[in-house]
């Protein structure tokens, strides 16, 4: 698997994008960023995008890209995959013909430019060659696991080829993804303070250093790459010199642009 970061911040600034993670050229993991990052000829190979809860940061590249499609006037449709709740939010406060056309039903009902499916936790979504979902022995199997947020969430395991990723989305102390995680090829964990603020992190749902490390003590073994996304940009360096504290080979705190075989 080729894992491209698009965007991997817990806020936006210059040079700090919010979080989207495109597998495969066509796979994408949030969709915080992809417009600003992508050429329409980049963007038009997306096919699946699998959301991990309905925060602005993580939904809000959607509506430009599914209006880039009809302006260019394709024949391409691109599955939105998410649990109930945000699904529910996209239809009723994004693409609700207000804040922005609803593309569920556009250019037409029966060849719309996005089509929203429900994932339900614990099963697996499967994908075949070219993104069609089918049940299928080769492409990618995407489980949603719960997670704990401030609004429902989840995160995805992702496994394709024999490879195994695991990204928590935003979450704060949780337990079901670490059987998913333990042994796995990389993991995308947040980290979105520095310890002096772990009571704000946990008030907010989120990780700091020294909750992650209470964390990564629930799996039997670690990930052979573990891949921080979310921290705010204001203690990047902060949380970087926590991370390097932690002295755990396989932490790597993410940067923007980078690109990773999985």
């Amino acid at each position: 698997m080729k894992l491209r970061i698009l965007g991997s911040a817990g806020a936006e600034l210059p040079d700090f994008r919010p979080p989207a993670f495109l597998i495969d050229e066509s796979l994408l993991l949030d969709a915080g960023t992809i417009g600003s990052v992508l050429t329409e000829e980049e963007q038009w190979n997306i096919r699946n995008i699998f959301i991990t809860h309905a925060h602005l940061d993580h939904i809000r590249s959607i509506p430009a890209l599914a209006d880039n499609i009809i302006v260019k006037n394709l024949r391409h449709q691109v599955d939105v995959y998410a649990p109930v709740s945000v699904i529910d939010a996209l239809r009723n406060h994004l693409f609700n013909g207000l804040i922005w056309p609803d593309f569920t039903a556009l250019p037409t009902p029966e060849e719309p430019v996005l089509r929203f499916n429900l994932v339900e936790p614990f099963k697996p979504v499967f994908l075949g060659e070219g993104g069609q979902e089918r049940r299928c022995d080769d492409g990618y199997i995407l489980t949603a696991i719960p997670v704990h947020h401030t609004v429902p969430a989840v995160g995805y395991c992702v496994e394709n080829n024999g490879k195994r990723l695991v990204y928590t989305g935003d979450t704060g102390p949780t337990q079901e993804i670490w059987r998913y995680a333990s042994g796995a090829d990389a993991l995308i964990v947040e980290v979105s303070f520095p310890n002096s603020q772990e009571p704000l992190a946990l008030l907010t749902q989120h990780l700091c250093c020294s909750l992650l490390e209470k964390e990564l003590a629930k799996m039997d073994v670690l990930p052979r790459r573990i891949l921080i996304t979310h921290p705010k940009p204001q203690y990047y360096q902060l949380i970087k010199e926590e991370i390097q504290q932690m002295n755990i080979k396989q932490l790597e705190l993410l940067r923007d642009g980078n690109i990773y075989e999985i």
